[in-house]
């Protein structure tokens, strides 16, 4: 049985999937695929996990596809079938995924960057869309990237394969923030216990409003909204809200203080 290349811890709500393959720059092989596909699963089945981290070993975040693994298979032993299934999971999580990068993304990373709800990466962390310059379309990772990019930035970098720096990732809306080496966690921890706070119903109602386009017919979207907007305000969960604010209380769904 090989080493296990991803891992999976949960703690105070807070599940943790660590891409540790560092060897290949957490390039992403076969069983690599395989074991954050099934983390996510998990992540997902369980009801005690709020919010997902997606981190990792070593000093590159994700270099994309496994190129040795990719080099003369044909589509199916490329991933090519099997990785927009984990870049789906990743975007259609009910639950608030975060990517915390101490290090470059590259190609296939860079998909999984934007198809996380929330990215935050360490200043001298660099991106790239390389695959032109290796003789392959950027197609999958458009998927996620394009809804995420301006559009006027997604055309030269995916042109042109440049590198580009974790400030110019913020400002063309790749990642949410980049800190410092030394602030990295703090910031991550940031980011998951304000989203540790949102109702696990309310969050994933609200994802899904979010990847949802509207009709283009004001009227109907009014009404569209207003019934979600109803429905969440009758519920369980927003009549829990609205009493722990009156009383003055946390809601019975945000974590316990250890």
């Amino acid at each position: 049985m090989a080493d296990e290349l991803v891992h999976y811890e949960v703690r105070r709500g807070i599940a943790t999937i660590t891409l540790d393959s560092p060897h290949n720059r957490n390039a992403l092989s076969a069983q690599l695929r395989r074991e954050l596909r099934d983390h996510l699963t998990a992540a997902v089945a369980d009801d005690g996990v709020r919010v997902v981290v997606l981190a990792h070993t070593g000093p590159v975040f994700c270099a994309g596809m496994d190129l040795k693994e990719a080099g003369g298979a044909n589509t199916e032993q490329q991933g090519v079938n099997e990785f927009p299934a984990i870049l789906e999971q990743l975007w259609t999580s009910p639950k608030p995924v975060v990517a915390k990068l101490a290090g470059p993304a590259r190609a296939g990373g860079v998909g999984i960057v934007a198809a996380c709800d929330i990215a935050v990466a360490v200043e001298t962390a660099t991106f790239a869309f390389s695959e032109v310059r290796i003789g392959v379309v950027p197609a999958v990772i458009s998927v996620t990237v394009l809804p995420r990019l301006l559009p006027r930035a997604a055309h030269e970098l995916f042109l042109t394969g440049e590198t580009f720096d974790a400030d110019r990732a913020v400002r063309i809306g790749l990642i949410n923030a980049s800190a410092p080496a030394d602030g990295l966690d703090a910031e991550v921890d940031r980011y998951t216990a304000m989203l540790a706070q949102g109702a696990p119903n309310a969050l994933a109602a609200t994802k899904e409003m979010l990847r949802e386009p509207r009709t283009g017919d004001m009227g109907q979207d009014f009404t569209d909204m207003l019934e979600l907007s109803a429905k969440h305000f009758a519920g369980e969960e927003g009549q829990e809200g609205i009493a722990a604010f009156v009383q003055k209380r946390k809601p019975s769904w945000v974590p316990q203080e250890s």
